[in-house]
């Protein structure tokens, strides 16, 4: 942990390095950076022992490398965060940007229960590569965690982090729903460039376009299942978890909402519902890492407490990919 003296030092010098960061990311004289488009929240392959296995990991990215997506989410909810050490949490990071191109967005999610830790975290991430920070509302106290709280807690890290920051709205996860007062004070911090909003309240992610309107602030929905809905009110983008098994199939959704096909984009998002809730929130990350083993990637197991699928969940997981055509 950082001691008085010198969390005003690094206060001090971050706030210096920010102008700088923040002008080079900028896409226009003014302007934050862009981060439309479609991004897979990367998983963390472990071996057989619950070891982290980079090799894997890299493998993934080759192949998913060949899709058109904007960039990878890594650390995030998919890639298991809570169970890694923070070591594994930044040599994942580490690995991560050393196997992708240049012209891929690397947004890490760096959020910890503590203002304090999240900084120092999102520093870290900086340090080893990555383009943006994605921190997850802090959440074990969520009863005291109301807007100035998260304000504040927002504010702070935007303030110190080197570089930009999206916030990450995760209910299921956290019990917890970013409010939309705080996301609009949020979003005219020059350091704020984003949300990622995994909610599934299509109305919510409308109001908040709307309300961030006058910002340069944008809107990323956290799931293929309400893609082509939050497209429709606003939405620049998303991070899906299906795009780690039909990247292409995402990525087409993501076309035909930009160019308008709204009937060949209805009937493409009406085949990924399914199989998106079972790898989100049915079956969760082992039903992700099962079908990426069926997809010709590495899934492999997770690490305890999360168990593997039983007979019967992988025969449920199955279906709902070859009910709509996908296996």
């Amino acid at each position: 942990m950082l001691g008085p003296r010198v969390w005003s030092s690094v206060r001090q010098g971050l706030r210096r390095a920010l102008s700088s960061t923040v002008g080079g990311w900028a896409s226009g004289e003014g302007r934050k950076v862009d981060i439309s488009g479609i991004y897979p929240p990367v998983t963390t392959p472990f071996t057989a022992t619950a070891e982290v296995d980079y090799g894997k990991l890299e493998e993934n990215l080759h192949k998913l490398g060949t899709f058109p997506f904007r960039g990878f989410v890594v650390q995030g909810s998919n890639g298991e965060f809570p169970f890694l050490t923070s070591s594994e949490r930044l040599e994942v990071v580490t690995r991560v940007r050393q196997a992708l191109p240049r012209d891929k967005l690397l947004l890490a999610g760096s959020g910890c229960e503590s203002t304090q830790a999240t900084v120092e975290m999102t520093v870290s991430m900086a340090q080893v590569g990555a383009d943006a920070a994605m921190v997850v509302t802090p959440c074990y106290y969520h009863g005291r965690m109301n807007s100035a709280a998260l304000i504040h807690h927002y504010t702070k890290v935007a303030d110190l982090s080197p570089i930009p920051v999206v916030l990450y709205s995760v209910p299921a996860n956290t019990g917890l729903d970013l409010p939309v007062d705080a996301v609009v004070t949020l979003s005219q911090h020059p350091n704020i460039v984003g949300i990622k909003d995994s909610g599934g309240d299509v109305t919510r992610i409308g109001l908040i376009v709307h309300k961030t309107r006058r910002q340069d602030f944008q809107v990323l929905a956290g799931s293929a299942g309400f893609l082509l809905a939050s497209y429709a009110v606003g939405a620049v983008g998303g991070v899906c978890a299906l795009a780690n098994v039909l990247g292409a199939q995402v990525c087409q959704l993501e076309r035909l909402c930009l160019t308008g096909q709204w009937e060949d984009a209805q009937k493409l998002q009406h085949r990924l519902i399914e199989p998106n809730t079972a790898v989100t929130r049915r079956f969760g990350i082992p039903g992700l890492k099962k079908t990426m083993d069926w997809f010709g990637y590495y899934g492999g197991p997770c690490r305890a407490p999360l168990r593997e699928l039983s007979a019967d969940q992988e025969e449920a997981l199955r279906l709902d990919f070859t009910s709509n055509g996908w296996l």
